[in-house]
């Protein structure tokens, strides 16, 4: 079983729900994170003031998924969050040990 953290753009989000509800995966976790990449923020001007907003906002998506279908979640992701431009996110997988349905007991890939 494989873990994916998708940090992706709030206005992508929808899209790449979507896109997952799709192809059947099933179960997510969502999160309101804030950080900053290679831009190291974003400089905007309000009332022709400039600020500089150091860590910007995005959702993180949490799946935990068997490993046959890794490859086709990490593609469905990629192309839902995509704009082609900076900021558009990152994806981290690592692996996973056990996972247990609380309310069955059930183990490995049936708990998911």
């Amino acid at each position: 079983m494989k873990r994916i953290e998708a940090v992706v753009r709030p206005e992508k989000l929808q899209d790449v729900k979507n896109a997952l509800v799709n192809i059947g995966a099933t179960g997510m976790t969502l999160e309101d994170v804030r950080g900053f990449g290679r831009q190291k923020g974003q400089t905007s001007t309000y009332r022709g003031i400039s600020y500089t907003v150091e860590f910007l906002t995005k959702k993180r998506l949490v799946l935990v998924v068997p490993d046959d279908q890794l490859d086709l979640i990490l593609q469905t992701v990629t192309s839902a969050a995509a704009t082609g431009t900076i900021g558009d996110g990152k994806i981290f997988v690592s692996s996973v040990e056990e996972a247990i349905r609380i309310r069955t007991g059930e183990t490995g890939e049936p708990a998911l």
